[in-house]
């Protein structure tokens, strides 16, 4: 059964914005989550997997941070999108390889909750000096 368009949208501030729902449900008080960590993934890290689930393997490869804020993240509609283009480090060496997949998580190392995970298009062919990176137009849509 799909949600109100309006409690979909305090659901998504809540996640990316660190916003609360009034009188439902608030952001950590002692110690929230400040940060959501951008992955990219060679396949499908599916329902059941983590953030290291088909994560590429590149020298000089990290996850990205991004702030939980309405500057990094806008939400709008049942939408995310990132505010601004989030950029990867360089690869600096490895085997080439595909980001096929992105990933929205809680860690910015190993085996960390995915919140949201969906298709790069176009894919993002990786190879020694390729900077990948995920622009504003890549989109998250919560029904």
């Amino acid at each position: 059964m799909p949600k109100g368009l309006t409690f979909t949208n305090d659901f998504l501030k809540l996640f990316f914005n660190g916003g609360a729902i009034a009188n439902l449900a608030d952001n950590a008080a002692s110690s929230p989550l400040t940060g959501l960590f951008l992955a990219l993934h060679t396949a499908d890290p599916g329902s059941s997997g983590n953030q290291s689930t088909n994560e590429i393997s590149y020298t000089s490869y990290a996850r990205v941070s991004v702030a939980r804020t309405s500057a990094a993240f806008v939400v709008s509609a049942r939408t995310v999108s990132l505010a601004a283009l989030q950029a990867f480090p360089a690869s600096t060496g490895g085997a080439a390889t595909t980001a096929a997949f992105f990933s929205v998580g809680t860690v910015l190392s190993g085996t960390g909750k995915i919140l949201y995970s969906g298709t790069l298009t176009p894919n993002i062919a990786v190879s020694n000096g390729v900077t990948p990176q995920i622009n504003s137009g890549t989109i998250i849509t919560e029904d």
